[in-house]
């Protein structure tokens, strides 16, 4: 697989040192380089194949930031993905809001680049692989699929379908329950999110906050079901659905 791909960044040394990254990785293909994002725009409504952009964050005009929310609030959101490359890591929460595949912080070495573009390949390898698939066993990977990867901090996590306990929204965040983990992941994503990624006979929305494993419930009543030490209340929302899990619970 060859992704193509544009490095835009509007210091000179940068861009030719990400250009020259891009150049030595053979699975890269830089087909544009821009110094400003105005100009990477326009490039990018011409070439529909374009993949992967290697993006500055702080740009006179338009920075990466707001480049990257327009890819994200247009069609290519899957088929179009951003790196961020800054020197000013306190960008990072920004990045993640608009769902970047990775952050680099300058100066970064050969080797951060490296692992930032593995990403990206592991990625669109598996976009490649489920557009290749029909529609009918694609549900049915998604149904016995083992795990999920979420971000958290700076990095992707690959979580086991089977560890988890149950999830809790906090606002832009939520937190994932573990089995055998006492601190909670915190990522940055929405519960809606998340919740499309999990295997939906697996998984039971019991409340605005919270998702459980159904296989983590030790016992439930008419209102609520106990996971672990954690009583989670079921709200007047997903009463339907929790009825239709409780009558297939009795015997």
């Amino acid at each position: 697989m060859i992704i193509q791909c544009i490095a835009v960044d509007d210091e000179p040394a940068a861009l030719t040192l990400v250009s020259s990254y891009i150049s030595q990785t053979p699975f890269l293909e830089l087909v544009a380089k821009f110094n400003n994002a105005l100009d990477a725009l326009k490039h990018i409504h011409a070439n529909p194949g374009l993949q992967l952009i290697f993006l500055d964050i702080r740009m006179a005009n338009l920075n990466g930031v707001e480049l990257a929310r327009i890819i994200e609030q247009s069609d290519k959101r899957k088929s179009l993905r951003v790196i961020f490359t800054t020197a000013y890591d306190q960008y990072a929460l920004e990045g993640f809001r608009v769902d970047a595949l990775d952050y680099m912080v300058k100066p970064f070495s050969f080797v951060d680049f490296s692992k930032a573009a593995a990403k990206a390949f592991d990625y669109f390898t598996m976009m490649e692989g489920n557009q290749n698939q029909p529609d009918r066993i694609v549900t049915q990977v998604d149904e016995v699929k083992h795990s999920v990867y979420v971000k958290v901090e700076h990095q992707l996590v690959r979580v086991e379908i089977e560890d988890i306990l149950y999830i809790e929204s906090l606002k832009d965040y939520v937190k994932i329950y573990l089995k055998q983990t006492e601190k909670p992941l915190l990522t940055l994503t929405s519960l809606k999110k998340l919740q499309e990624k999990l295997p939906g006979n697996q998984f039971l929305r019991l409340h605005r906050s919270f998702i459980v494993s159904t296989a983590a419930i030790k016992s439930a009543t008419k209102t609520s079901v106990l996971v672990g030490d954690t009583t989670i209340y079921v709200s007047e929302q997903f009463k339907e659905s929790f009825n239709l899990f409780l009558n297939k619970w009795i015997l």
